[in-house]
């Protein structure tokens, strides 16, 4: 072994763009997925054990799963068995990321996890086995051991780097309690009914607002093809992005399958504004003030 233990940060995510197509024949939809990282980050932790056991700090850590349903556990599972070893760890999750609030932290778990076993156990697995193991555990993963701004497609997993000319200032709306991802999907299924569904694409408009770090021209181009599905699963969450929208923000949307809201500010006074009136609406239950892109899955200790 390489280290007594490894330390990995790893970022939440705000997806700026999410365009999703029919249901496929294997349950999932094809997506136009641009994701943004935002400093927001969960600490994960490992530590040689005799056997695999997980434990969480932090925000709602209740609500973290600490059996072997968890990405990181999961994570730890497939590395070991690719390398032919026992996952026996003590992975540590300190959370800072909401929980099941659409902004990927089980995923950034499971990414956290696996670069801090690799660093643990120098196993010295490629960039690209790494990328596939996060496309194994989830369509979210990958983008969390990257981090930056990148496109996904298929489920989300097949990213391609994106540009971005600058920083981008949000606040991060928390709702009480989850919304399950699946179901949000199939909202968005019967909601659409029988309608003709296109192919999903990103949004050129901004792709190039992104390359100019240009916040107004980003507010003017995101979307999120899952809002009504959240909104009607959830229909206070009307309440908290007129909230934002009223107190400023150049855009408000639901952040992936939700529901934490996300808003867009012109600048980091702007964003400190709208979170101050966000706290003051009584509509939700939390908020963060964060700014993207930042870099992924990093070891830092």
């Amino acid at each position: 072994m390489t280290a007594e233990s490894v330390t990995v940060r790893v970022p939440a995510k705000v997806n700026v763009q999410l365009a999703v197509g029919g249901p496929r024949p294997d349950g999932f939809h094809d997506l136009a997925n641009v994701f943004l990282a935002v400093g927001l980050y969960d600490e994960v932790t490992v530590t040689p054990a005799e056997s695999l056991r997980i434990t969480c700090s932090g925000p709602d850590a209740d609500q973290v799963p600490l059996d072997a349903s968890n990405l990181a556990a999961r994570a730890a599972l497939a590395l070991a068995a690719r390398y032919g070893r026992a996952a026996d760890v003590h992975i540590h999750i300190a959370k800072d990321i909401p929980v099941a609030g659409g902004m990927a932290g089980g995923s950034a778990d499971g990414a956290g996890a696996l670069l801090a076993c690799d660093a643990l156990w120098g196993t010295g697995a490629s960039r690209e086995e790494l990328l596939e193991i996060c496309a194994e555990l989830g369509s979210d993963v990958p983008f969390s051991l990257v981090g930056g701004a990148a496109l996904g497609r298929g489920r989300g997993e097949l990213l391609t780097p994106l540009e971005t000319g600058g920083t981008f200032d949000w606040v991060f709306a928390v709702a009480d309690g989850g919304l399950s991802t699946p179901a949000v999907y199939r909202e968005c299924d019967r909601l659409r009914g029988e309608a003709e569904i296109p192919a999903p694409e990103a949004s050129e408009a901004l792709l190039d607002a992104l390359r100019a770090g240009d916040p107004a021209a980003l507010a003017a181009a995101v979307s999120n093809d899952l809002q009504p599905a959240a909104i009607s699963l959830r229909p206070s969450l009307e309440a908290t992005l007129a909230a934002g929208t009223e107190a400023g923000a150049l855009a408000a949307m639901v952040s992936g399958s939700g529901p934490t809201t996300a808003f867009l500010a012109g600048s980091a006074g702007e964003a400190e504004k709208v979170a101050d009136a966000l706290r003051a609406s009584g509509t939700c239950r939390a908020v963060r003030v964060a700014a993207g892109a930042v870099a992924g899955a990093t070891v830092v200790g």
